[in-house]
């Protein structure tokens, strides 16, 4: 199988997660790709430190220019961030014919044309998935999901930090300072907070999504950016008596030839989806002419998010490396045909899930008994009850909900519960999943 070498610059946290996942993913990456990516080179200041992945002797290195000028690397990833000696790195790379892999949406946002104009010019690509939202595919979604559509507006939380401070200032009642100490306490936030609460951060994203998105040079500096350190509880208190919720957002419009581009704190309608977003969680939200309003939401920094969209970068760009040979970039159906094995599929019967049941019942004593020992039988248990007194229909409604249970069981209890005399109609019941991850 053929081989893609890849380099690495900065084995921090992000760097660290990508070795992970390629590790531990290896087999299921290889199926997906029709090749093995090899993490030849790993160049970071600290050598010592254990980041939990097993190397081999001679990858780390704390020279970058052994990684950039290596002839059998095609790849280099950039995740030390910063933007000196960062920027450095990628156009000495970018001019020895390597393709780019970076997480610095800083540089992008400010040397973003420079570094690109350099890659047009020598023939290589330059990925970042990783530099807005994480873990979220949506710079791919943009590039390529999207292509088909004229952007009409993006409204993003960019920031996990802020919105996590709003969140618990808004749920909480508690003040700015106390919050932003907690952050800092959990890791949520740095020592020095200043790009996260001052908007900063999330201007760096939104830059970068503008550029995609309407395909203009935006500066930086014209972004507008405001904070939320002057944000107070009564601020969030009477947002929320008018139907509010306050988010630090980041806007992007096109409206009669121009685009608005600001960062600031925002109220929100308390019903649309982006007022919901709590945590250190981000979302996006973006209309198109022909798909309408999309939204994208998850983990917008941390280790293994982060590290999984770099890794998306790689296979995107080793695909490229290997069109050469194969004439197709992607796979039809996302793995390489060869890889396509049949999986046995779980009968619904076996599948095990908490249910939501409701019963129509005549008010008769020992109904709820009879109910109870039904459902015993067939290795079903309550967790809550619920017995209204008020008739619907002739009937009272008694509504349950089991523990995990197993589909034929509930199947079974069913039944013989809906030929009970003192049961009016079939049982409505519904399966409920209790973790969504």
């Amino acid at each position: 199988m053929k081989e893609i070498k890849v380099g690495l610059i900065g084995f921090g946290t992000v760097g660290s997660g990508v070795g992970r996942i390629l590790q531990k993913n290896a087999k299921l990456i290889e199926k997906r790709m029709g090749a093995k990516l090899i993490l030849k080179r790993i160049a970071d200041i600290d050598l010592d430190t254990d980041r939990g992945v097993k190397l081999k002797s001679g990858v780390l290195t704390r020279r970058a220019e052994e990684v950039i000028k290596d002839p059998e690397i095609d790849i280099v990833m950039e995740l030390m961030g910063g933007i000196e000696p960062a920027k450095t790195f990628i156009l000495k790379a970018i001019r020895n014919k390597k393709h780019i892999v970076t997480a610095n949406k800083a540089l992008l946002a400010l040397h973003g044309d420079e570094i690109f104009r350099e890659a047009y010019r020598f023939g290589v690509d330059v990925n970042f998935e990783a530099s807005v939202g994480g873990g979220i595919p949506l710079i791919r979604s943009i590039k390529e999901g999207l292509v088909a559509n004229r952007i009409h507006s993006i409204f993003g939380i960019l920031n996990g930090t802020s919105n996590y401070i709003l969140s618990k200032m808004t749920d909480e009642g508690r003040n700015f300072k106390e919050v932003l100490k907690e952050a800092q306490e959990k890791g949520y936030a740095e020592a020095d907070p200043t790009y996260d609460i001052e908007g900063i951060d999330a201007a760096h994203k939104l830059a970068i999504l503008i550029r995609l998105s309407f395909g203009t040079p935006l500066r930086f500096k014209e972004v507008f950016i405001g904070g939320i350190s002057e944000i107070t509880p009564l601020d969030i208190q009477f947002s929320r008596e008018f139907g509010y919720r306050i988010k630090l957002l980041a806007i992007a419009k096109m409206e009669k030839g121009k685009i608005e581009a600001r960062v600031h704190p925002t109220m929100i309608p308390e019903g649309h989806l982006l007022s919901t977003v709590e945590g250190v969680f981000n979302a996006i939200y973006i209309k198109g002419d022909a798909v309408g309003p999309t939204l994208f939401y998850g983990k917008g920094a941390g280790r293994m998010p982060t590290g999984s969209a770099v890794v998306s970068d790689l296979v995107e760009l080793g695909r490229n490396v290997l069109i050469r040979a194969s004439g197709r970039r992607v796979p039809l159906l996302s793995f390489q045909e060869s890889a396509i094995e049949k999986i046995p599929l779980k009968k619904m019967d076996d599948v095990v899930m908490p249910f939501y049941m409701r019963f129509s019942a005549l008010d008769r004593p020992r109904v709820l008994s009879k109910i109870s020992g039904i459902l015993g039988k067939n290795d079903i248990s309550i967790s809550a009850v619920i017995q209204k007194g008020r008739q619907v229909n002739g009937a009272v409604p008694i509504v349950m909900m089991t523990h995990e249970a197993k589909e034929k069981n509930v199947h079974r209890a069913l039944k013989e519960i809906d030929r009970l005399g003192v049961i009016l109609g079939k049982t409505m019941f519904i399966r409920v999943e209790n973790e969504l991850e």
